[in-house]
């Protein structure tokens, strides 16, 4: 080929080219967003929401809760496990990069080669730099660029999502534990009462006042008490266990003293917009799955159309190694190369009706993960100012069961009813006190969920105004 067709034929490539780029457009992104108060009726594009806080649980204000979130970060190995996931899909993203830039090649080779009849034999020599380059004409490789960049983005979502669930799991065991420990304050309380009152029990008996059943009766409510510690502290000590390994160390290595304060209680808002839930990690990974898809079809979509491959080639060839670099012993050699599949049984029609299949599940899955969302935000929601209701009667029952045991004791030590309606108005009392604790302790936990399902504190009043509108 001369010199001048190869210039034409680099024009007429370069032409094609700059001609092709707008014959196949990537292929537009389906509507995604949130479902309208109808639910089952058109979904609303998304809209700009207030970035999540990541230090969400500073709401509880506890400092020991803090250190331990940041421990959890630097020492979950699941959390590690998915940073190394993000690390292979930046190695896919640049695998696929890769594929927009020519490939250079250096090859040194040596040959033997014998001619018949006459028995000549010679070596040869050569060292040569082959380039390929395929064009991106249809967009095939800027595609696959898309769909890794989006995976990877994905994957990033996914991380962001492991580390709110594993941070939520850690609040909410520390709940747990700090709940456990006014548990074990209460019974620690109730058992030095209900020792008291065996021994008062027992003296009375020693003088004939009261039978040998009420001091049967006063063992068994303190041996009852006893066994509910015992099994309690079993409780917290699994509880700091838990604790120890989402921080990444051995179970008995997290040593957490006692407290007996509640958590200062969050305050929730009166409105909260839905459109806060596009900042879940889980719904952003899911959006961007979508996009990968997509980016997926058109890939399949430039399948139909020919590869154009610029290819060229240089180097030295003699059957001297001495002498091989020199203007005498070069070659070289350029050229296009256009293939296009003729025949391929429906392959590629498949492999585009996949890709579509693919896409289209992705986006259910998508709206899955939004109505799942909403549904926890609503749960979570209801259960919350539900159990600040429910707390505030649990309360009022525990005042009453107190006053229900002074009066129950003045007349037992009147004489004027047995020993076991005393047991029966502290066993009600304690129950009413845990009770107490219990829905407390609900109600954080329900916060926290809500708080996980917010991806973060909610807004200050003014700015989930705004979102709302």
């Amino acid at each position: 080929m001369s010199l001048v067709s190869t210039h034409r034929c680099v024009l007429f490539c370069m032409a094609l080219l700059l001609t092709a780029c707008g014959w196949l457009k990537p292929e537009p992104m389906p509507a995604l967003g949130l479902p309208t108060p109808a639910a089952i009726g058109p979904w609303q594009s998304a809209t700009q929401v207030p970035a999540a806080d990541p230090s969400w649980w500073q709401l509880f204000q506890d400092p020991v809760l803090d250190d331990l979130q940041r421990q959890l970060v630097l020492g979950n190995h699941n959390l590690q496990a998915m940073a190394a996931g993000v690390r292979q899909a930046q190695a896919a993203v640049g695998t696929a990069q890769s594929s927009l830039y020519p490939t250079v090649n250096a090859n040194l080779g040596v040959s033997r080669s014998e001619n018949t009849p006459a028995t000549v034999t010679g070596t040869n020599y050569s060292l040569s730099a082959p380039v390929s380059w395929e064009l991106d004409l249809w967009g095939r490789v800027s595609g696959l660029n898309r769909a890794a960049d989006a995976r990877l983005q994905a994957s990033r979502e996914d991380l962001s999502a492991a580390r709110l669930s594993a941070q939520s799991t850690l609040v909410q065991t520390y709940l747990s534990l700090r709940s456990a420990d006014q548990q074990l304050a209460v019974l620690e309380l109730a058992v030095q009462a209900y020792e008291k009152s065996l021994q008062l029990t027992d003296y009375r008996y020693q003088a004939g006042v009261v039978s040998a059943a009420d001091v049967a009766q006063a063992q068994l409510q303190l041996q009852s008490a006893e066994a509910q510690r015992l099994d309690l502290r079993t409780q917290r000590a699994q509880l700091g266990h838990a604790l120890a390994v989402l921080l990444g160390q051995p179970p008995s290595a997290l040593a957490l003293g006692v407290r007996t304060q509640a958590l200062v209680v969050p305050e929730l808002p009166a409105l909260l917009s839905t459109a806060l839930l596009l900042r879940r990690p889980d719904v952003a990974a899911a959006e961007r799955r979508v996009a990968a898809a997509n980016a997926q079809v058109g890939v399949t979509q430039a399948a139909f159309f020919p590869a154009l491959t610029l290819s060229a080639n240089a180097g030295y060839r003699n059957q001297d190694f001495g002498s091989l670099v020199g203007a005498s012993n070069v070659f070289w050699s350029v050229g296009p190369t256009l293939v296009q599949s003729v025949f391929d049984g429906g392959l590629r029609r498949a492999a585009r009706a996949d890709a579509m299949a693919a896409r289209d599940a992705s986006v259910a899955t998508y709206r899955q993960t939004v109505l799942t969302a909403m549904q926890e935000l609503e749960d979570n929601l209801v259960a919350a100012a539900q159990l600040a209701l429910q707390a505030q009667v649990q309360a009022q029952a525990l005042q009453a069961a107190r006053r229900n045991l002074s009066i129950t004791d003045a007349q037992y030590r009147a004489g004027a009813v047995s020993y076991l309606a005393v047991v029966t108005a502290q066993t009600s009392e304690l129950s009413a006190e845990r009770s107490l604790i219990d829905v407390q302790t609900r109600r954080l936990v329900a916060i926290n969920a809500l708080l996980k399902n917010l991806a973060g504190r909610w807004p200050e009043p003014d700015a989930t105004a705004a979102a709302g509108k």
